[in-house]
């Protein structure tokens, strides 16, 4: 039994997916894993296959979508699957190790222990905690950042952090058929979401490991849907009514 879902969207990731499952079954709490895989003709779908018939057919899923269709649209997918079945707290992780498992029950305890309603795996609430990205790639990403917090007004310093923890109520409240975004942005669009609902949004340290095996799906048009996106963002919430964070009912293990 477990109360948590870890949802990790894949497009060939090989070389990847199976030392990420076994990572996060090592940890001492018990995490299920959804994978969301979109047709990744390196077999990425088959080799989670084998590990659900061999050893984890009790806590590893797959949903196999067909081609390309973005981040954002994976994670959605991936949400109601979690809801529908009946989890508590509702994680997103990348599959190359640029996340590190063991931050897994921080983001949790943040949630559990501290009372966050979203629990951000932040690489900058502590300066830059960034190995291995060029340092025109971290002057991007963390800039974005800057710009982020000073259009939308949200005080959090990682925006476009894409390893997280929801509570079940966020997931619950937000009207998942309305975020748009389908790349990076859609990380930005989530936390906008969130916090404009009046959850509450913590931000655990984390180090980010940029890959080591695989192909990154980064590329600097994810960076300009993000920064052109968050003007919508902001444009669009003067016109819209967002639901309220309700009292946290619900929250139960599967």
């Amino acid at each position: 039994m477990s109360d948590s879902v870890v949802i990790i969207p894949t497009y060939n990731e090989k070389e990847n997916i199976e030392n990420i499952i076994r990572a996060v079954f090592g940890l001492k709490k018990i995490f299920h894993i959804l994978i969301i895989d979109d047709g990744s003709p390196d077999g990425t779908a088959g080799i989670v296959k084998r590990l659900q018939q061999q050893e984890f057919s009790d806590r590893l899923f797959l949903v196999e979508r067909s081609g390309k269709q973005g981040l954002g649209t994976a994670y959605i997918c991936g949400f109601k699957w979690a809801l529908e079945h009946g989890y508590g707290f509702i994680f997103e992780m990348d599959a190359d190790f640029s996340h590190n498992p063991d931050d897994l029950p921080r983001l949790y305890a943040a949630c559990v222990e501290k009372g966050a309603d979203v629990a951000i795996g932040s690489r900058y609430i502590n300066g830059v905690n960034v190995v291995n990205w060029p340092l025109g790639r971290v002057l991007m990403s963390y800039y974005a950042s800057v710009y982020v917090r000073f259009v939308t007004g949200m005080k959090i310093k990682d925006t476009t952090a894409g390893f997280k923890c929801y509570r079940r109520c966020v997931l619950e409240t937000i009207e998942l058929d309305k975020i748009h975004f389908k790349g990076y942005a859609f990380q930005i669009e989530m936390k906008f979401t969130a916090y404009k609902c009046g959850f509450k949004l913590v931000e655990v340290p984390i180090v980010f490991v940029n890959r080591v095996l695989g192909v990154s799906k980064m590329n600097t048009s994810i960076f300009g849907e993000a920064l052109f996106g968050v003007l919508r963002l902001k444009w669009g919430s003067f016109f819209r009514k967002y639901p309220k964070k309700q009292l946290a009912i619900g929250d139960t293990a599967h």
